[in-house]
């Protein structure tokens, strides 16, 4: 089963050289179980901080992040290692980072599969299956290097999905790929998630990628910016009352600009600047 997420009020701060760098600065976001979301934005944006933040690594300086039952910031080490091995998948940027380059993809998937199957007790999938799943059929027994590189991302993939994981974390599946790899990986992603109901959550920079999803996340100066949903945008009220306007419409309305709040009888709401 899925595994839905919930972060409120979400500020991470990173130390750079003797001064404070705010990455996030009050994320609110909820992703129901079973959904697919990709979260879009600049770099520099948060967007892989965020991620890291759902996986674990990285501890918040403020705010709640839930995964399922679970509040990430009370967890100790050792639970976290134990999320991520049973109930987390995580695919980092990069695929050597996510595969031996010695073992075979068999051997990759069942170092991926121990730990889960200590904790859990449970029979986990066959290689072969999982192999299937992401579209890398009859390769069990190859190494990374003798993969495109399309079919290394999937590699990847199917060790992010090997003990079962009910939330998945891609960070930029597809950012060295060409047009055939990126779809390839795309659908490897949706037949996760509609065969096994996988939340999927992705960092990416291709439009396409978001367009694909059905739901995206814009994460612009450490919040969420804004939403996109079936090819229509949508502003987010943040947790605190504040909306980020579009970067089109802050290019004519410099911070500081005035705005008169009409807020009529049928839900309407409009925004008339002191300017006009």
């Amino acid at each position: 089963m899925g595994i839905a997420v919930a972060c409120r009020r979400v500020v991470h701060i990173y130390r750079v050289e003797g001064s404070d760098v705010v990455a996030l600065s009050g994320v609110d976001l909820s992703i129901t179980s079973g959904e697919m979301v990709a979260l879009v934005g600049p770099s520099g944006s948060g967007k892989s901080t965020l991620i890291s933040l759902l996986a674990g690594l990285m501890r918040p300086a403020a705010g709640r992040i839930a995964v399922g039952g679970y509040d990430i910031g009370k967890l100790s080490d050792a639970e976290l290692n134990r999320l991520r091995g049973t109930e987390i998948g995580v695919v980092l940027q990069g695929v050597g980072r996510n595969l031996l380059p010695y073992a075979t993809l068999s051997r990759n998937i069942w170092l991926a599969q121990r730990r889960a199957a200590k904790t859990r007790g449970i029979e986990l999938a066959e290689a072969d299956e999982i192999l299937d799943l992401v579209g890398l059929t009859g390769l069990a027994k190859a190494k990374p290097a003798d993969l495109t590189m399309g079919q290394q991302q999937r590699a990847a993939l199917a060790v992010g999905i090997a003990a079962g994981p009910g939330l998945l974390l891609v960070d930029e599946p597809t950012s060295q790929l060409d047009t055939a790899g990126r779809d390839e990986v795309l659908a490897a992603l949706k037949a996760v998630n509609a065969k096994r109901d996988t939340t999927v959550v992705i960092v990416t920079h291709d439009p396409e990628v978001g367009a694909q999803l059905g739901r995206v996340v814009t994460i612009r100066d450490g919040r969420v910016g804004a939403e996109g949903r079936d090819g229509q945008d949508f502003a987010v009220v943040a947790g605190d009352g504040t909306v980020q306007l579009p970067p089109e419409v802050l290019g004519e309305f410099p911070p500081g600009t005035l705005f008169l709040v009409d807020h009529d009888e049928d839900g309407s709401v409009r925004l008339q600047s002191e300017q006009q």
